[in-house]
């Protein structure tokens, strides 16, 4: 749908882009919205705070990949909404990263067992399509 891109922290480097954000609807009517920055605040206890969330008409889920903010220094957080109640699962330690070691072995070993080529070759489209038309914010200090 759209795409922005600016460069809010590092005048210095004019063609810097700090920020991207990108919204996004697809084939089967599903919404998303995308954002990626380099602001980590000092305070911050990790270097960076990844999340998802997730929302549904019945519900949603957050995954706190990093950091619960405020709370534990820990990440593998899942929290889940949903007409039953608030519910919170640490799933630290217990699920692992199987996602990025398969990754890795596919690419030594041309199979697709984390992700088919199509999928990859269809994320990098959209990557650049976002990145190639997104509206640079302007006047930004």
């Amino acid at each position: 749908m759209n795409s922005q891109v600016a460069n809010y922290n590092h005048k210095q480097y004019p063609t810097f882009e700090d920020f991207g954000d990108c919204n996004m609807v697809g084939a089967n009517g599903s919404s998303g919205y995308f954002r990626v920055d380099w602001f980590t605040p000092d305070g911050l206890s990790t270097w960076g705070d990844g999340r998802t969330i997730i929302l549904g008409t019945d519900g949603y889920i957050e995954l706190r990949k990093y950091v619960d903010i405020a709370r534990e220094k820990s990440g593998g957080h899942v929290y889940l909404v949903n007409h039953e109640g608030e519910f919170h699962f640490d799933v630290s330690g217990k699920i692992g990263y199987p996602y990025f070691g398969e990754l890795i072995l596919d690419c030594l070993n041309r199979t697709e067992i984390a992700m088919t080529q199509d999928h990859a070759f269809k994320a990098a489209e959209l990557r650049l399509v976002a990145q190639r038309d997104a509206q640079f914010i302007e006047g930004v200090s």
